[in-house]
């Protein structure tokens, strides 16, 4: 019974839910064009399974460090590591086992992903250990996290990502950062200090103004990259709708009827977080929403039957 409890807390530390966000490495391989070919689809699905490895790593290392505030958290101080659960040295070896095995195949997959993976490591023990602490850099790097796992997804399989692309991507993740900010504050409301000393700094109001900021920057940029950017080539197609009536054929602007729907979502996510309790994490929100959820598959599906099947 000790060993299953044991790997029930492993388990619980790894926070399955939040290896979620590493599926962000597959956007490269959707908006390329290649989701339908074998050899980058199957390089993507190695690749989120390293990342997982490395984050699932750095949680370890980051819940050692936390464990004095995560004590302070109604939901955090249940977590194995804050509750006494996985002693601290187990940890400790779990993540350097974790961090070297991750970065070694990530090397074997190839320099330039290997690079991303390394930048993500740096990234997310500075987090850890010094910039959670400074006011707006600690939004940054969250953001920064979301953001190096598109980029480590389209190192790995070596495609161009476009620069409104990129603009969607850098403006969405700093709207999940602010909203997971917003969502602390509220949760923790006195306290917030004791727990994350940078919380002091933040207001509900300057991070509604962050959130309102981030939520127009972003479907904007969406918009702009349906308008200018042309479909990519298409290395395989649905087959089933590659035989649109002429009416339609050479209409590459299929992707802006999404944009409503990117729309609805953002503001969807919105009212998620000024419910107060439930968008400290993006994932715990997909998964916890109904409504954002069927969204998000609806959007992806559209996206994915417009790009591999209405396409010129």
């Amino acid at each position: 019974m000790a060993v299953v409890q044991f790997l029930v807390n492993l388990l619980r530390s790894i926070r399955p839910q939040q290896t979620l966000k590493n599926l962000a490495l597959a956007a490269p391989l959707i908006f390329s064009g290649k989701l339908l070919l074998a050899a980058p689809f199957w390089l993507t699905v190695k690749c989120i399974i390293i990342f997982t490895i490395l984050t699932s790593a750095i949680y370890f290392l980051n819940d050692v460090i936390d464990i004095p505030r995560d004590k302070l958290h109604p939901v955090k101080k249940r977590r194995p590591i804050a509750s006494g659960a996985i002693s601290v040295p187990t940890a400790l070896f779990i993540f350097i086992a974790g961090a070297f095995i991750s970065l070694y195949l990530a090397y074997l997959i190839n320099f330039f992903f290997f690079l991303a993976c390394l930048a993500y490591f740096i990234l997310q023990v500075s987090y850890s250990f010094v910039l959670k602490k400074i006011v707006l850099i600690d939004i940054l790097a969250i953001a920064g996290g979301f953001i190096i796992r598109v980029y480590a997804g389209a190192l790995a399989i070596n495609v161009h990502m476009n620069v409104w692309f990129l603009l969607c991507v850098i403006s969405l993740a700093l709207f999940l950062a602010a909203g997971k900010r917003r969502t602390e504050l509220a949760i923790l409301e006195q306290k917030a200090a004791r727990h994350r000393k940078t919380l002091t700094f933040y207001s509900p109001a300057l991070l509604d103004s962050y959130l309102s900021m981030f939520a127009n920057s972003a479907w904007l940029a969406y918009a702009l990259y349906t308008f200018f950017v042309p479909p990519p080539p298409i290395g395989q197609r649905i087959t089933f709708l590659t035989d649109l009536p002429l009416t339609f054929a050479g209409i590459n602007k299929w992707l802006m009827i999404t944009i409503p729907v990117v729309i609805f979502g953002i503001m969807r996510y919105l009212r998620i977080v000024h419910e107060g309790t439930r968008a400290e994490s993006p994932e715990k929100v997909l998964l916890g929403d109904k409504t954002l959820l069927a969204t998000v598959s609806l959007w992806l599906a559209s996206v994915i039957l417009i790009l591999y099947g209405a396409g010129p």
